[in-house]
């Protein structure tokens, strides 16, 4: 499964990129395979395994902020694996990329 979430921290003004950074580790830290871009991490596992690290990600941001704004989207795809690059590969190739 692939999930793409964003965390936020609320009520500690408009820079939050500390408090994401918090969050950026624990998934990097997990050894999943994982990406993060401008609005969202995705990490790519089973089941137990991601939303284990997103709790994670969510808990560190959590610590330093009383309130927190959580974003998911989830693919679930059994018997999928390395959906992370296999998916922006095909839509590569129709652009006519690598």
């Amino acid at each position: 499964m692939i999930v793409a979430f964003s965390v936020s921290p609320l009520g500690v003004g408009e820079d939050v990129g500390e408090y994401v950074a918090d969050a950026v580790r624990v998934v990097r830290e997990s050894g999943l395979p994982n990406r993060t871009d401008a609005m969202f991490t995705s990490i790519e596992g089973e089941w137990d395994e991601v939303m284990d690290v997103v709790k994670r990600a969510v808990a560190a941001v959590e610590a330093r902020a009383g309130r927190v704004s959580l974003v998911l989207k989830a693919d679930i795809r059994p018997g999928v694996t390395d959906g992370l690059t296999s998916k922006v590969e095909t839509v590569e190739r129709y652009l006519g990329g690598s």
